[in-house]
């Protein structure tokens, strides 16, 4: 045991823990510690009270320890990360903080949700808008297809994903939005603008319309982390993502329902796209004039230490490179590249799967398709909900795999002997949209948790780029692997068969639950934030600060780790 004594003149003690296994760091910030205190050092004689600086190795089995260990009454508690000179001076509470920032919540944290997620979600329906209406727009644009300017759609989202970095880093939150927002309206005015120039929009001008509009979605979908750490609490912020991540899907949906319904012919079909300017304009004037950059006061401990820190954010891709550096951003990475993998092909071979499953009309398969996309959003909500009280990001992601895993096989699976099952199918289809659809806006928090202090945009776009390619890379595989069946159990009276792609997404699941299954890393931002809602010595102190060890400490055996511990002795 090492140890360093300094006098303290008021009568309440503190402790400060660490959870770090190199001596050094722990030396050094034990120095830190006498020279902090030097200003209220007394003479020898004067001594009544005195804190003691005091390094142990403890073994932890449980979460009970954990508690027993890490938490004190009055919320002292607190990593001693990069600057631990200004955590003592913040939480000691010897310290006079009347003039301290204050943390806190302002209700228009909703208004900037709300906003955002809108955007999000006129952004999707824009680029789907003609998806289930294919043959129109093929007899509309002779020689093009609705396939195709989607395609071009999200390569141009790819692209604009590696500057939202930087241009939200240089224009601020607010600026960035309102001028994406903008930019979407131009984009929706282009594609609409048919009436002024003959009765169909030419294509050039709906390409370039089209083009504007992959342009703005990014900085709707990157920026959801971002918004959640600047304007919401840290028992907030997982739903909130989710939120703001998956509400696009709610675009896709009345991509189906509402271009299904409304676009009978070429006319109609303009008239929707001017539907759908008219809302953009809208929508653009209420961002200019309602989305704020930040609050005035910091959501959460770990923001206001970012504000206090006043550090300047690297560019992108210094940022990329400091991420695929840290073994902990990996395990986030690849369920997040699963989530999106599973919800797109499953997504764009909805008829498909539909049909083998007994259901043929084509207004049901619309409706199927918007449950399944409604489903996300259910599921983001909730089980967000749960990570946010509980900070189980590992246990909830590989419920979520294990679930997914075992709900696609409906979705490609004949019984011969009972045939075409649409009720099974239909459950298994919003169910893994449930499960499915939420791993994306866990792990994207997850990602922002492990590299904290980080840019969240950063982190966000990172996953976005990786999560877009790799599931591009893997549509046309599955499109071929969905032309073979593998039969199941032959001779036997449950002789099955199920679909390629079904094997394919279902070994992709199974790999990202294995390779999840090793995630170890520290919540750091979750732990400067413990006790900002009365949250000390409670099982989201805990999971944040063992929840890379096995999902929490169930199972995985003691687990040794050295402490800081000050406190106040009398002599």
């Amino acid at each position: 045991m090492e140890f360093c004594e300094f006098l303290g003149s008021s009568p309440k003690s503190f402790k400060t823990v660490k959870m770090r296994s190199r001596s050094l760091l722990l030396g050094a910030s034990l120095a830190l510690v006498c020279t902090l205190t030097s200003p209220f050092t007394l003479s020898p004689l004067a001594r009544t009270n005195t804190r003691v600086a005091i390094i142990r190795k403890i073994k932890l089995s449980d979460r009970s320890e954990v508690a027993t260990h890490f938490f004190s009454s009055n919320r002292l508690t607190t990593p001693l990360g990069r600057n631990f000179n200004s955590n003592l001076q913040a939480f000691d509470s010897n310290s006079n903080n009347d003039d301290a920032p204050q943390i806190g919540l302002e209700s228009h944290r909703y208004v900037n949700l709300a906003l955002l997620s809108l955007l999000a979600l006129l952004s999707d329906l824009v680029c789907f808008a003609t998806s289930s209406t294919p043959g129109i727009f093929a007899e509309t644009y002779p020689g093009h297809t609705s396939a195709s300017l989607i395609d071009i759609f999200l390569f141009t989202n790819v692209a604009s994903c590696f500057i939202v970095t930087d241009t939200v880093k240089r224009l601020g939150l607010a600026n960035s939005i309102k001028l994406s927002s903008l930019l979407m309206f131009i984009g929706c005015l282009f594609r609409a603008c048919g009436p002024l120039t003959s009765s169909i929009t030419p294509y050039p001008l709906l390409l370039a319309g089209t083009i504007l509009v992959g342009l703005s979605q990014p900085f709707f979908q990157c920026t959801p982390p971002l918004l959640s750490a600047t304007w919401f609490g840290s028992n907030e912020r997982a739903m909130s993502t989710a939120v703001a991540l998956n509400f696009n899907q709610i675009g896709i949906a009345g991509a189906f329902l509402i271009g299904g319904s409304v676009c009978g012919d070429s006319e109609s079909m303009m008239q929707y796209f001017e539907g759908i300017a008219a809302v953009a304009g809208i929508l653009s004037l209420a961002t200019a004039f309602g989305f704020r950059d930040r609050p005035k006061l910091a959501p959460s401990s770990s923001e206001l230490r970012k504000i206090q820190s006043n550090e300047e954010e690297p560019p992108f891709f210094n940022s990329v490179q400091t991420f695929l550096k840290n073994k902990s951003f990996y395990p986030p990475l690849i369920a997040f590249v699963t989530s999106i993998t599973l919800t797109n092909i499953v997504g764009a071979f909805i008829d498909e799967v539909m049909v083998r499953g007994g259901i043929e009309d084509q207004m049901s398969i619309n409706l199927a398709g918007a449950g399944f996309e409604l489903a996300i959003l259910l599921g983001g909500i909730f089980i967000g909900g749960y990570v946010d009280k509980t900070k189980a990001f590992k246990r909830s992601t590989l419920v979520c795999l294990g679930v997914s895993f075992f709900l696609l096989f409906p979705l490609g699976l004949t019984e011969h002997a009972i045939g075409k099952e649409p009720a099974l199918v239909l459950v298994s289809l919003f169910g893994l949209g449930f499960v499915a659809g939420p791993i994306q806006p866990v792990n994207a928090e997850l990602a922002v948790e492990v590299t904290f202090p980080s840019d969240e945009t950063a982190v966000e776009s990172s996953q976005q780029i990786f999560g877009n390619f790799i599931s591009a890379l893997i549509i046309p595989l599955a499109e071929m692997a969905s032309k073979s069946d593998i039969t199941l159990f032959p001779t036997m009276s449950y002789e099955s068969d199920v679909r390629g792609d079904v094997i394919l997404l279902a070994a992709i699941a199974a790999g990202a639950f294995a390779s999840f299954s090793k995630f170890d890393g520290t919540l750091e931002r979750s732990l400067l934030d413990c006790g900002d809602d009365g949250t000390e010595g409670s099982d989201v102190c805990n999971a944040a600060a063992l929840e890379g060890g096995a999902g929490g400490m169930e199972g995985s055996g003691a687990k040794e780790i050295e402490v800081l511990i000050v406190e106040e002795t009398k002599e």
